[in-house]
């Protein structure tokens, strides 16, 4: 009779310890579904920057506040602009939360949320050159720009026949250094990001002309269902924090104005 007890409780431990086992499994999985990886470049300042090792910034806190909505967790994963790009497309990251710009060539391989900010592409000089102040004093001149962002493609459309040479960087801290020192002519980037990093680092240049376009930002997903329902959602939660002011207040907290609408 032991030897039967004995046999019977360790198969109901046994069967315990496997429902167990896999309520286990189910939570954690239930848990990872609600992690999603987002891409930043951690050195866009306003949007994505690092501060005292945390990462923070217009973007990033409205990236946050749709989380907390949704019920997520962010993974973030920090790269160059070109390199995230690179990483989404072979879908390592669920988004890409650094004012990435809606363009009819981007539209064509991924779904966007929503816009919430909206950007002018804008050229600055140093403020001690004289002999630009106009768009068309750039001509036979170098620009600089950022590798992979969209306002190199909009300089392009501005000076369709090489009328400018332009030099592009990994990262805008390159192309703002080589600006402030005269190592090139101009500097291109959004006016907003332009107008809070000549504050926040009392930059000598100078806005040339008005912008050159105006862009939408949004957040980028995959063309599958999972993009789709995760689009749908981002959707959702960013009609939420605009109704609520969420969106407004990050945006003046780091720009100084409202570029959310």
């Amino acid at each position: 009779m032991r030897t039967i007890k004995t046999i019977v409780s360790a198969v109901l431990f046994a069967s315990l310890t496997l429902l167990v086992g896999c309520d286990d499994k189910a939570t954690n999985q239930a848990t990872e579904q609600k992690v999603i990886k987002v891409g930043s470049t951690g050195q866009s300042y306003p949007n994505g920057f690092k501060q005292d090792g945390k990462l923070i910034g217009f973007d990033v806190e409205v990236t946050q506040a749709i989380a907390n909505e949704l019920g997520y967790q962010v993974e973030w994963v920090i790269a160059e602009f070109g390199g995230l790009m690179g990483q989404f497309d072979s879908g390592r990251l669920d988004t890409i939360a650094n004012a990435v710009a809606i363009t009819p060539a981007r539209q064509a391989k991924y779904d966007f949320s929503n816009a919430y900010s909206f950007y002018g592409s804008q050229i600055v000089t140093h403020k001690d050159n004289q002999t630009i102040n106009t768009l068309s004093d750039f001509k036979g001149k170098t620009i600089a720009g950022v590798l992979g962002s969209n306002h190199i493609n909009n300089l392009k459309k501005v000076f369709p026949n090489n009328e400018v040479t332009i030099k592009t960087y990994e990262t805008r801290d390159g192309a703002m250094y080589d600006t402030e020192y005269q190592r090139v002519d101009g500097y291109v980037n959004s006016k907003p990001i332009l107008l809070a990093e000549i504050k926040r680092k009392n930059l000598p240049f100078k806005l040339v002309g008005e912008p050159i376009t105006i862009e939408q930002v949004a957040f980028p997903f995959s063309k599958d269902e999972k993009g789709k329902a995760l689009r749908e959602k981002f959707n959702q939660a960013l009609e939420k924090l605009r109704a609520n002011g969420t969106l407004k207040n990050l945006s003046i907290k780091y720009f100084g104005e409202d570029i959310t609408s």
